[in-house]
């Protein structure tokens, strides 16, 4: 996309950003009725913590999981892996064909999360047992808190992937797919229901945005209007 075209759809996803943070705070305070989840959770959180403050930056598992997500969410679009590079100081993925989802999918995507996820659910299935969720649980805060805390450490360094597609563009992609995580992730493991309500309260809370922002441009084309007419 051209630098015009980027900004023209980072503005137009600002609305639904907007929306589905809303919803997804909502999401968040209904989940709070499984203080189980969130208790293991926040165990797994804040062991990472103390790993992560204390000992060396596990940076080439990072960048593993980093490419190994560009790779995955490329095969997901029909993209072929030719060659895949990962070493401390930064990795490389080369694909058939790219696109802005594929180049910022390790930012909002988990990979160590969904892997760790398809294991516990696999064991869940095999072996059921009543300490397996919380086991589950406390390794998806650690797994999560590993994305986020790297990836925050990773965008210290000018990232490739963002600056080609444009600062504005990136940021709104990734917060919107943390964001759609939240809401899609969080009633199922929380055992508070389906994400489509979520989904759906995020939908109105983008209309409504979008209805406000087109009340205000009107208002102020008006205005403009107006002024105008008075200095004839």
């Amino acid at each position: 996309m051209t630098r015009l075209a980027r900004w023209l759809v980072a503005l137009a996803l600002l609305p639904i950003c907007m929306g589905a943070s809303r919803a997804a705070l909502a999401c968040l305070r209904g989940s709070a009725a499984a203080p189980e989840f969130w208790i293991a959770f926040g165990g797994g959180v804040g062991a990472w913590m103390v790993v992560f403050l204390a000992l060396p930056k596990p940076v080439w598992v990072y960048v593993v999981g980093h490419e190994l997500t560009h790779a995955l969410w490329g095969i997901l679009f029909g993209a072929k892996v030719k060659s895949l590079r990962a070493t401390g100081k930064g990795g490389q993925v080369v694909l058939s064909h790219s696109n802005t989802l594929i180049a910022l999918a390790p930012y909002f995507f988990p990979f160590y999360t969904a892997l760790f996820t398809a294991l516990a659910l696999t064991v869940r299935w095999v072996w059921p047992s009543p300490w397996v969720d919380p086991v589950f649980h406390f390794g998806l805060g650690t797994t999560y808190a590993f994305h986020v805390t790297l990836t925050l450490w990773i965008l210290r360094i000018r990232q490739s992937d963002i600056t080609g597609e444009g600062y504005l563009l990136s940021a709104m992609i990734i917060w919107l797919g943390n964001v759609l995580m939240v809401l899609t992730a969080v009633p199922p493991l929380t055992g508070t229901g389906s994400p489509l309500p979520h989904l759906y309260q995020a939908f109105l809370e983008t209309g409504r945005n979008v209805e406000f922002t087109g009340r205000a441009a009107m208002a102020v084309i008006h205005r403009l209007a107006a002024m105008r007419a008075g200095w004839r």
